[in-house]
């Protein structure tokens, strides 16, 4: 099924973050998000999900099992479950890119405050 922007569930998270969700299953999640310049993600990790995101515009900065990785547009990156991870804009732009999980990440989210 073709989908749009105008036409998936739409939501908003951190500070003025955005996402949509183009495929959401229990298998599979795939979700399109923009986040602001100097926004950041939780540091947080997943019991079951690996994950990999795809810039599409921007460059990020991943704090991976404490490790730091710039990844720029037309990169990506995958991260295993169990990983702390987040995700941080230090750009002056916003920046889009696809994450992918399997299994979907609902329910399989953990937070945590340090590496």
């Amino acid at each position: 099924m073709k989908k749009t922007l105008a036409d998936v569930p739409h939501y908003f998270w951190g500070d003025g973050c955005e996402g949509w969700r183009m495929v959401e299953s229990d298998s599979l999640s795939i979700i399109r998000e923009k986040m602001p310049p100097g926004t950041s993600e939780q540091l947080h990790y997943h019991q079951q999900a690996q994950q990999f995101f795809y810039m599409l515009s921007g460059e990020a900065r991943f704090e991976i099992a404490g490790e730091s990785t710039v990844v720029k547009a037309g990169e990506g990156i995958r991260i295993m479950p169990g990983l702390k991870h987040r995700i941080l804009n230090e750009s002056g732009e916003a920046i889009e890119f696809i994450v992918t999980s399997a299994p979907a990440t609902r329910g399989d989210r953990i937070n945590c405050e340090t590496l």
